[in-house]
């Protein structure tokens, strides 16, 4: 699938240099595991290259995998190919300095909802953009590399970005990617668990969640974690994001959303849904993502309040015209 988008890629890989990955802000396992892999099969298929992943933020969590890259000054930029991954928006780029390349490579698998770069290469169908790395790979297996730090970064990715295969977006293009990364030898049991064993303060914060969270008329579960919650539980920015995933296996509740408060008075918002599509919704309070995986942003309680409102009535309009929803 898209055969000629994959070789354009390859060819301005092996024209530069100088490349520098690039991810979103605020990144999650998908943004970093693509990144760092995409780096680790570069640099290992192209050892005279300069190959760096630099941006403005973090996530601390994924430490695990690796360090991405200092800082640089102009002049790297200058004649450099930047390749950026998983970031749907130019608003969303962790590192503005992408403008100073000569050439911009997108690489997406949410919807197309901006265009930019010189290449885009954007599946919206797929589980996470780290599947789309391992395709890339696959796809010319003779002339790139894969390594077990590759491999890791990717699968990471892949696992955190498709609910653990749980979502609609896996198929079998996505186990059989991901076979291909398990045969490098990666090591599961040490990937999981930094993934998902979690500090004691965390398990107070979820016991909490499952108090304060309400339900809609028709079913939608949310919460607003405000910063008092958040500094009495000592959440990361991680943690508090994570509690939408609470709320994800109560009987006839299809959206869930979490209203995050932040320190500059905005508030973040996580929607996630089964079957009904939420991000239409999230597009109309500054945000958007998968159909059933989106964000968005609000700036008080009146207005999380109002998403709630039309999120009940969207959900209350999809039981009535489907069935099988349980």
């Amino acid at each position: 699938m898209n055969k000629s988008i994959k070789h354009d890629i390859l060819d301005s890989v092996k024209k530069y240099e100088k490349i520098v990955i690039i991810r979103h802000k605020k990144p999650d396992g998908d943004a970093v595991g693509a990144s760092l892999g995409l780096k680790e099969i570069l640099r290992s298929s192209f050892p005279e290259k300069d190959v760096r992943v630099i941006n403005s933020d973090r996530a601390e969590s994924l430490d695990f995998l690796g360090d991405e890259d200092p800082s640089a000054d102009d002049s790297f930029y200058s004649g450099a190919l930047a390749v950026i991954v998983d970031t749907s928006t130019v608003e969303r780029i962790s590192n503005p300095k992408y403008t100073l390349c000569e050439r911009v490579i997108k690489i997406d698998h949410h919807a197309d909802s901006e265009a930019y770069g010189d290449i885009s290469w954007v599946e919206g169908h797929r589980s996470s953009c780290s599947e789309m790395i391992a395709d890339l790979y696959s796809a010319f297996p003779s002339e790139l590399s894969l390594g077990r730090d590759a491999a890791r970064a990717i699968y990471t990715g892949i696992v955190t970005d498709s609910g653990r295969f749980r979502f609609s977006s896996v198929s079998g293009d996505t186990h059989r990617l991901t076979a291909m990364l398990l045969d490098t030898g990666i090591d599961l049991d040490v990937i999981h668990a930094n993934l998902y064993m979690r500090e004691f303060h965390t398990f107070k914060f979820q016991a909490s969640v499952y108090k304060k969270m309400q339900i809609s008329e028709n079913g939608v579960a949310y919460l607003y974690i405000d910063r008092e919650m958040q500094d009495e539980f000592s959440l990361s920015y991680e943690d508090a994001g994570n509690a939408v995933i609470y709320m994800e296996s109560i009987k006839n509740s299809l959206i869930w959303i979490a209203f995050i408060e932040n320190r500059d008075s905005s508030v973040r918002v996580r929607l996630r849904s089964r079957f009904v599509t939420v991000n239409t919704l999230a597009e109309k309070y500054r945000g958007g993502g998968h159909a059933c995986a989106c964000g968005a942003t609000v700036y008080s309680r009146d207005e999380a309040e109002k998403l709630v409102k039309e999120a009940d009535l969207l959900l209350k309009k999809y039981k009535e015209e489907n069935e099988g929803w349980l």
